[in-house]
This record gives structure tokens, C-alpha cells and sequence, in this order.
């Protein structure tokens, strides 16, 4: 073999052999690590304990079972929530609370939306200068029962009258309007289902003091009291006529009043 070949066939293979040197070199180091750098935690929310209604309770109920703890963002919480780190035993001294209005599930409970201790439902929930005034009704004086409370109705007195002839006929008049009803018996909030209406014998309005005057009148003078429904969008007129003439003629305040047959007599001053 000539020398020629001899040396190219020696330097082919010591080139293989130092690639596959190389090659082996390789193959066994360990892979590179790549380290990640972890995320910063986020900063945990801080919770507070409040107290929320579990159901719905109608105006005039209990609170009952309808109480529970529920965790809420303290950056979300107000002082008149109330919380259990200040209140812990809430739920058991709360439970036979009444509520002053309509309480809905999900809500936090505020002490403004019940009863104080000692305190009357009506008188509660009567606003600040009104007062309460009962008046009989029946299915055809009250809109064939179909008057709940928190509707509004005219007062429409019908009594007897004589013509200038002597001949007797009835004579109707409205005495109130825009009033609203508290109650029909004891009932203070209408049925949530849509069940029958149970006709009352009794409705509770809400009136001002001169307006109770004019009704305590009215039920000495009249033969009947019937209540119209109001329509609700006419519950937002503003009414200021009113059967004032049915207290007095010139200064109420300083007469007496007879109510006899129907008629109303000024008498005298007060002292």
C-alpha cells in the first residue's frame, strides 16, 4: 500500500475517534437547569364574619331560623353591619326579632330594620307625625276586598240628606284622598303566593291628626264609609284638598262640636 494511503486512512481514523469521543463527552452531561423565579403571592384578602339573612321575612315576622354567619371583605363591611368578633352570641339573641320592614336573603342585617325592644309593631312602623285610624269596611265598601295594606284609597263618605223640599236622598262626598292603608285586620302584608284574599272587617290608615279629626267625624255622620282603590301610578299625585269643613266653620279651635242627627252644630268656645 503506498504511503500515501497509509497516512489519510490514519488521520480518518483518529478523526472518527476523536468524534466519538467528543460525542460520548456529551452525551453524558447533565442537562442544563433552568430555574424559574417563583411569583410573588398575591396578598390575602382580609375577611370579617357578618351577619346575612339566610331566607326572606316579610314585614311583622320573626326572624326566626333565618340567620347566619357569612364572611365578607373587611374593606366591604360598615360599622352598622354586625359582626361576630363584636357580637358573637347574634344569631340567639336576635332570632325572635320582629322585622320593621321586608328583610331579603343574601342582605346583611341592620338593627334599623327591626323592632326595638318594647315597642309596638304599628307605632313603628307608623312614620313620625301620622297616626293610625281604624275604620270598619266590608266587601262592598272596600273594593270587593281586593284593598291590601300598602295600597292607596279615597275615603268616600254617603249619608242622608233632605232637599230644599223636604224629600230625603244620599249624598256622597270624598273626604280623604291618597291615603294609605296600614293594615285590614291584623293582617299587615298581603299574601307572597297570590292566594285568596280574605275579606277584613277592619282597615287601618294612615293620617295625619287634622285627617283623624275629619275621619272620627265622618264615622258619626255618616250612613256608610266606602274605600276606593287608588290606581298606583295616581299614588304619586299630591293631594291637598280635604273635608275640612266637617271639623268646623270658622276657627275650629276655639268651638265645640255636636254631631246629631248627621248634623255637626258649633256650640261654644273652649276654655
Amino acid at each position: 500500500m503506498a504511503p500515501s494511503r497509509v497516512i489519510i486512512l490514519g488521520v480518518a481514523v483518529m478523526a472518527a475517534a476523536g468524534a466519538g469521543l467528543v460525542a460520548r463527552n456529551i452525551a453524558s452531561q447533565p442537562p442544563e437547569q433552568i430555574v424559574l423565579e417563583a411569583a410573588a403571592p398575591e396578598p390575602a384578602i382580609r375577611l370579617t364574619e357578618v351577619l346575612v339573612m339566610n331566607g326572606d321575612v316579610p314585614m311583622g315576622a320573626e326572624l326566626g331560623g333565618q340567620l347566619s354567619w357569612q364572611s365578607w371583605p373587611s374593606s366591604n363591611v360598615y360599622d352598622y353591619f354586625i359582626q361576630r368578633d363584636a357580637e358573637p352570641n347574634a344569631i340567639e339573641d336576635l332570632s325572635r326579632s320582629i322585622a320593621r320592614v321586608p328583610i331579603y336573603a343574601g342582605e346583611p342585617l341592620r338593627r334599623s330594620k327591626l323592632i326595638g325592644e318594647g315597642q309596638s309593631f304599628m307605632s313603628s312602623i307608623l312614620p313620625s307625625g301620622k297616626r293610625a285610624i281604624a275604620t270598619r269596611i266590608s266587601a262592598d265598601t272596600s273594593a270587593g276586598g281586593f284593598i291590601l295594606p300598602n295600597d292607596y284609597v279615597d275615603v268616600i263618605m254617603t249619608r242622608r240628606q233632605a232637599d230644599s223640599t223636604g224629600a230625603e236622598g244620599y249624598a256622597t262626598e270624598t273626604i280623604l284622598q291618597n291615603i294609605r292603608v296600614l293594615a285590614i285586620d291584623q293582617a299587615i302584608q298581603e299574601d307572597e303566593e297570590g292566594r285568596r284574599v280574605k275579606v277584613g272587617e277592619t282597615a287601618t290608615l294612615e293620617l295625619t291628626p287634622e285627617q283623624s279629626e275629619i275621619i272620627t267625624v265622618a264615622q258619626q255622620m255618616a250612613d256608610r264609609l266606602s274605600l276606593a282603590l287608588r290606581s298606583v301610578v295616581d299614588t304619586q299625585e299630591e293631594v291637598n284638598e280635604q273635608a275640612d269643613h266637617l271639623l268646623s266653620g270658622n276657627g275650629r279651635r276655639g268651638s265645640v262640636r255636636l254631631i246629631k242627627s248627621g248634623q255637626v252644630t258649633e256650640v261654644g268656645a273652649r276654655q
